[in-house]
């Protein structure tokens, strides 16, 4: 089926294709945890100097879930005012608005777009997932996405809903949506990807990977990019990835493809290991900031072991060197 079929009017704004870092959140070394924007800036500038093609902030690595709404929008302005310094005021910017209800994800919408996010990331809602029939997750989305001032991306992660699980038919409906750019899959599922990107041209519906593990794939197959937890650790390396594959040069690409996806194994044990792996590899080695403890999760969540904390630097130390042989020649 041709994607004109599918959708008949391109998007007016389309997400733009690349590898995107789904940002930590570092907090300062105190017993409540408050956000450390000057840390968080810091790494925003970094991000963007290393060849980051977007940030999204206020996702799962960014551990959307333990944020006040007041702490989101300040986390919003901390980057748009990182990135206009660095004289890239345009530089795009998702921001994560989940939540259970239509209302409060409309609302989380409005005051992205007013702290400066370009469009909204969604995930579908799961508070007693039963009772979602396809006809509500639809609705919801549809709903948010008239609502919203901002183009919404579609955030496909089981793993963080309960299950809920939005396939194929799902996502071609809500493809049609006018203010529905893009998907993120998180599921990792290659053949869900390749039967949207068979349907639809990425002016009208953009499919982006879940990690960079299989970039390389998903671009094959007419995926966008990727939105990688690995780009908080790595992020020349795994962004190059996809400059490599737009240039031609395939073989370059395949052979840094296998660095990341070994890399990346770390990040799927958890946003734990991400951020300490973070710390390890540019917290305390590029940006000044030694103290670990800025690079923790917020709690309930247990600080990760000694033997976690071998094993994450030992398996993201693969893609070390390759790093910084990058970041020098850039």
């Amino acid at each position: 089926m041709s994607s004109s079929s599918r959708a008949s009017e391109p998007k007016a704004k389309p997400l733009p294709a690349g590898v995107w870092t789904p940002v930590i959140t570092l907090y300062d070394d105190t017993a409540a945890q408050g956000v450390d924007h000057g840390a968080m800036y810091r790494h925003c500038q970094h991000l963007v100097r290393s060849g980051m093609h977007g940030l999204v902030y206020l996702g799962t690595n960014g551990e959307l879930a333990l944020l006040a709404r007041d702490e989101r929008q300040a986390i919003l302005r901390t980057a748009r005012r990182a990135v206009a310094d660095l004289g890239r005021p345009d530089y795009p910017l998702v921001a994560g608005i989940s939540a259970q209800g239509t209302a409060e994800s409309v609302q989380l919408a409005r005051e992205a777009a007013d702290a400066g996010a370009g469009w909204g990331l969604l995930l579908p809602p799961s508070y007693w997932a039963k009772a979602l029939p396809t006809e509500a997750l639809l609705a919801y989305f549809r709903d948010v996405a008239d609502a919203s001032p901002i183009p919404i991306v579609v955030y496909n992660f089981p793993g963080v809903t309960s299950g809920v699980d939005l396939d194929s038919d799902q996502l071609a409906a809500l493809a049609a949506h006018p203010n529905i750019a893009a998907t993120k899959l998180t599921c990792g599922n290659v053949g869900k990807l390749t039967r949207l990107t068979s349907q639809f041209g990425p002016e009208h519906f953009g499919v982006y990977g879940g990690s960079s593990d299989y970039l390389l794939p998903a671009l094959h197959a007419g995926g966008r990019g990727c939105v990688t937890g690995l780009g908080n650790v790595f992020p020349r390396a795994t962004s190059m990835i996809y400059d490599l594959w737009a240039a031609g040069k395939l073989d370059e690409a395949r052979e840094l493809q296998d660095k990341v996806a070994n890399a990346e194994w770390a990040c799927k044990k958890g946003i734990a290991q991400t951020k300490y792996g973070a710390w390890w590899f540019v917290g305390r080695k590029s940006l000044g900031l030694e103290n670990e403890a800025l690079f923790r999760m917020r709690k309930p969540y247990l600080l990760l072991g000694d033997e976690a904390k071998r094993w994450t630097v030992e398996t993201m130390r693969v893609l070390e060197a390759t790093e910084d042989a990058l970041l020098g020649e850039s």
